[in-house]
């Protein structure tokens, strides 16, 4: 069976912002590389040049917004929100947050939307071409009366879409047919109707 090798792993947790009333105005996403990727983005932009893992408050403001930098027009970018089937619009990310943990680089950016009554929502975070492998570990900031369901990923039935696509190996076919969402993560979030 063929499978996708994705070249960056991460651990994605979410926190949803609401306004005083309630409504949603955007989700807070906190993106944990892999050891491997993380040293690589040192070595690349000459940070931590003593290598012990701790970064200076310039390197941490030079690391700021570094997996930002490259969004083209059009790029949706690795988080999909969607409304009764609708997709809903994201604005660009704003960073907030870069530091090192346990040898890991970890930043933050939020997502806002225009402010909504959270009712029912779908939640996936994952990248279309599917370079990096996003795996949700936690969700946080849901208002009172919501419940989430999170759906991880089929990967055998991803592995087996994929091949069925071409298979293995062929970066042009992640590319062209974004073979991400095979991959991805679901949350379902519902939310009790106030009366």
């Amino acid at each position: 069976m063929a499978q996708a090798h994705p070249h960056v792993f991460v651990d994605v947790a979410l926190r949803f912002l609401s306004d005083e009333q309630g409504h949603l105005t955007g989700v807070e996403v906190t993106w944990s590389y892999d050891d491997f990727f993380s040293l690589l983005v040192l070595e690349d932009r000459g940070l931590d040049a003593d290598g012990d893992m701790i970064l200076t408050d310039e390197e941490r403001a030079s690391l700021m917004g570094f997996d930002l930098e490259y969004w083209e027009p059009g790029f949706e970018g690795a988080l999909f929100l969607y409304e009764a089937g609708h997709k809903v619009h994201l604005g660009r990310p704003e960073a907030t947050h870069a530091e090192m943990q346990g040898g890991r680089i970890v930043t933050k950016h939020i997502r806002p939307v225009s402010p909504r009554d959270l009712t029912e929502l779908t939640v996936r975070p994952y990248d279309p071409s599917y370079y990096g492998a996003l795996d949700l570990k936690k969700i946080s900031g849901l208002p009172e009366g919501c419940d989430a369901e999170v759906l991880e990923a089929d990967t055998q039935a991803a592995n087996a879409k994929v091949e069925e696509l071409g298979g293995v190996g062929m970066e042009a076919v992640y590319d062209e047919v974004q073979v991400g969402i095979f991959y991805a993560d679901e949350v379902r979030i519902t939310c009790a109707q106030s009366s």
